[in-house]
């Protein structure tokens, strides 16, 4: 019941949901990149990040000294459920901004 929980309450955030369907539609992104295309600073934008892995929305490789972040696959239902649904809304999105290469 508490990873339902965590996945609810990640799913309560206007930044989150924007980071999920970001990352559902350019796929693995370095969190410079991220920096880069939310104009946000690196604290807060690691904070949204670690809520949605502890979600299980999202899966983190570490390469070197970066940090690339995902959808995570397999999905259950619910989660894939939900990003579906993010996936219909009408989201105004940042344009990908490249600051590392992968």
């Amino acid at each position: 019941m508490e990873i339902f929980l965590k996945s609810v309450s990640a799913l309560n955030d206007e930044t989150r949901v924007k980071l999920l369907k970001f990352l559902n539609i350019h796929g693995k992104c370095c969190v410079c990149d991220l920096e880069n295309s939310f104009n946000m600073i690196q604290s807060r934008l690691s904070r949204h990040l670690k809520i949605l892995k502890e979600a299980g929305f999202l899966r983190v490789d570490r390469e070197g000294r970066w940090a690339y972040y995902s959808v995570r696959t397999p999905l259950d239902e619910f989660r894939q459920a939900s990003i579906k649904e993010i996936m219909t809304l009408d989201i105004e999105l940042p344009i990908l901004t490249k600051a590392c290469n992968l």
